[in-house]
C-alpha cells in the first residue's frame, strides 16, 4: 500500500491577477516538496454577470500595481494594451475548460500549465477563449496542441469546469488564490494572507510539522 501523501488543493482562476503573481512561487514550493500531492481547482471568477468588458472592472488598473509590489509579477505591454482598449471580456468558464483539457494531457504538470495560462493573458495579452492560446501552451510542453485547443468547444470540458466551480464553493473558497491542505481528515483552508509568496514553502512545512502523518 502506497504511503499517504498530503494533498495541497489550489483554488485558482486563470483570469485572477493575484493568481498570476502567486502561482510561480507556489510552483517552486511544490517542486521542492515532492511529498505533496497537488490538485488545481478552477474557480468561476468571471462568469454570469461578471462577464463584462474589462473597462468595467475598475479595480484592475490599481490592483495590478499591488500584485507587482507583493509578488514581483510583471504585467506585459500586450496586456496593458488590452486594459487600455477596455473591451476585452474575461470568461472563466472557457479558461477552466481549457485548463481541464491541458490537465488531462499532463496531470503532473498542472501547476506549470495553470501558470502558463495566466502568463499568456497577463503578460502576452492572449485571450483564454482562443484555441490558439492552448495550442501554443501545449506545444511549449510537448503536448498535443490540437487536442488542447479542442477542449474549448467540448461540452464535457465545460461541464467539468462548472463542477469545479461548485467544488470550489463547497470547499468554502471565497477568493483567489486560496490554498487548502488535506492531511487525512479533509481539506482545510490555509491562512496565507500575511505570508510572503517567497515563504509559502516554509509556511507549508511549519503546518505539516504539527500534523502526524
Amino acid at each position: 500500500m502506497a504511503p499517504f501523501r498530503p494533498l495541497l488543493i489550489y483554488a485558482f482562476d486563470a483570469y485572477c491577477g493575484w493568481c498570476y503573481g502567486f502561482t510561480p512561487w507556489l510552483r517552486r514550493a511544490v517542486a521542492d516538496r515532492p511529498h505533496l500531492a497537488v490538485e488545481v481547482v478552477s474557480g468561476g471568477l468571471f462568469t454570469g454577470s461578471r462577464r463584462v468588458p474589462i473597462r468595467e472592472l475598475r479595480h484592475i488598473p490599481t490592483a495590478r500595481h499591488r500584485v507587482t509590489a507583493h509578488t514581483g509579477a510583471v504585467f506585459g505591454p500586450a496586456f496593458l494594451t488590452l486594459l487600455e482598449q477596455g473591451d476585452f471580456v474575461m470568461d472563466s468558464e472557457d479558461a477552466a475548460a481549457g485548463l481541464a483539457g491541458l490537465r488531462d494531457l499532463a496531470p503532473a504538470k498542472v501547476l506549470d500549465l495553470a501558470s502558463a495560462m495566466s502568463y499568456a493573458f497577463y503578460h502576452d495579452g492572449r485571450g483564454l477563449s482562443d484555441p490558439d492560446t492552448y495550442r501554443a501552451i501545449a506545444e511549449q510542453y510537448d503536448l498535443d496542441g490540437d487536442t488542447a485547443a479542442a477542449a474549448l468547444t467540448d461540452p464535457v470540458r465545460h461541464q467539468q469546469a462548472r463542477r469545479e466551480f461548485t467544488q470550489s464553493r463547497i470547499l468554502g473558497v471565497e477568493s483567489y488564490p486560496t490554498l487548502l491542505l488535506d492531511t487525512g481528515s479533509g481539506p482545510r483552508i490555509l491562512d496565507v494572507t500575511h505570508t510572503a509568496p517567497s515563504q509559502i514553502g516554509e509556511h507549508l512545512d511549519s503546518i505539516l510539522a504539527t500534523v502526524p502523518l
